[in-house]
């Protein structure tokens, strides 16, 4: 009923673990070993496979379309959101000042100069309303302060290059007007001129310098030390 041994002549050598092997003459003869295989592959489960994900090639560009739009859109949210009505206070321009600790001290050993180009001693002038007039002439302030000036206090204008003449004082009143062409007066205050302004400096008999007004306002500025000078 077929070939007793696998290893005769014409089939292909097999493992010898397998021992021997007889191949019957008639197929029917493994209809017990058949069905028993079919049996086992019912009984074992086949392990499902997942159907791999469709990816459409679209996929990318409309992510990077999404990812654009939402930018854009938070963008114009912050731009159109509503603020609070309150905006910051712009800053206030600080003021010119003298420079820090100038009151209380001498005046600095300067020589200014007259009409005549004749050297005038700063310190010989005190007591003293000086009143700086580079920035501005203002003949009014000179006029009200020369007004205020108790007897013997000298208000006294000092201008750049050379002196300027300005209207005649109250009767009773001296003003002498000098000039500063190396502008040592302002070098020692450290405080510029500006325009349409004017600094008045008061000294006492021994040439302290008592106060500094950067901008005089009104007589108010300086009127009660003015009085003092006379002391």
């Amino acid at each position: 009923m077929g070939k007793p041994d696998a290893d005769g002549p014409g089939l292909p050598d097999l493992p010898p673990e397998w021992g021997r092997v007889v191949v019957p003459d008639d197929a029917s003869a493994l209809a017990a070993e058949t069905a028993q295989i079919r049996r086992e592959l019912r009984v074992t489960p086949r392990r499902a496979v997942p159907p791999a994900p469709l990816r459409s090639p679209l996929a990318l560009p409309l992510l990077v379309l999404l990812v654009a739009v939402l930018t854009t859109l938070a963008g114009l949210a912050a731009v159109t959101w509503p603020r609070s009505g309150r905006s910051a206070p712009e800053p206030t321009p600080a003021p010119h000042a003298p420079r820090a600790g100038a009151a209380g001290r001498p005046l600095p050993a300067l020589d200014l100069v007259d009409a005549g180009q004749s050297p005038v001693s700063l310190r010989g002038l005190a007591p003293a309303m000086i009143i700086l007039v580079d920035g501005c002439p203002c003949p009014q302030d000179v006029a009200t302060a020369a007004a205020l000036a108790p007897a013997g206090v000298t208000v006294v204008t000092v201008a750049g290059d050379r002196p300027v003449r300005v209207t005649p004082p109250p009767a009773g009143a001296s003003v002498r007007p000098l000039a500063d062409p190396a502008g040592g007066l302002r070098a020692f205050l450290r405080l510029p001129a500006r325009p349409g302004t004017t600094t008045a400096l008061l000294v006492d008999r021994s040439g302290v310098l008592v106060t500094v007004v950067p901008e005089i306002r009104s007589a108010e500025d300086y009127r009660a030390d003015l009085v003092r000078l006379a002391a």
